[in-house]
């Protein structure tokens, strides 16, 4: 697939065929998909939870319900973001970590992998949202540096998503000024 077009045609995908199982081997050229997304001065914060026992689901929907349709995926992986390794401030502004958007960027990189696999698979969101943040820590034991950004189930689509209208609105695109 041209990478162009995966970029235009790629979807949310909520909808798993339960019969197919995504192989190890998929699921680790999708993770060193992942590992190759920008990051702020290079620092590549990000780690990454694999769950194959989907039985785990029903506990996690108890702090993110949105992720009610996961317990059909193949997997799912929780992008988190390792605090103590990202880019941070602490002298000269309020502290910030940039953790957040350098796993949002794996993410897309995840996403777009298990695109160009015939793969599908959808954004689940998780920080800032303290209570999913907080609920997975808990679940997984993760340690107070690791924060959790994204869960994203993947899976064979059981059908082809619905693509879009154009989605490029030229009034959304500012030319050197407001």
């Amino acid at each position: 697939m041209d990478l162009y077009q995966g970029l235009l045609t790629r979807r949310s995908v909520r909808q798993f065929d339960t019969s197919k199982k995504v192989s190890k081997q998929d699921i680790e050229e999708i993770l060193k998909a992942a590992c190759y997304a920008p990051s702020a001065h290079n620092k590549q914060p990000w780690e990454f939870l694999v769950l194959e026992d989907l039985s785990i689901m029903d506990k996690i929907r108890e702090f993110q319900p949105w992720t009610s349709f996961a317990k059909n995926a193949s997997c799912v992986i929780i992008v988190c973001g390792n605090t103590d390794v990202a880019f941070h401030s602490r002298e000269n502004e309020p502290y910030w970590n940039i953790s957040d958007v350098d796993c949002s960027l794996a993410t897309q990189n995840l996403l777009l992998a298990c695109h160009s696999k015939g793969l599908g698979a959808c954004f689940c969101g998780a920080a800032p949202i303290i209570s999913i943040v907080d609920g997975l820590r808990k679940l997984f034991n993760l340690p107070e540096n690791i924060r959790p950004v994204a869960i994203v189930p993947i899976g064979y689509p059981l059908e082809t998503p619905k693509q879009p209208e154009d989605r490029y609105v030229p009034a959304k695109v500012h030319w050197g000024k407001w």
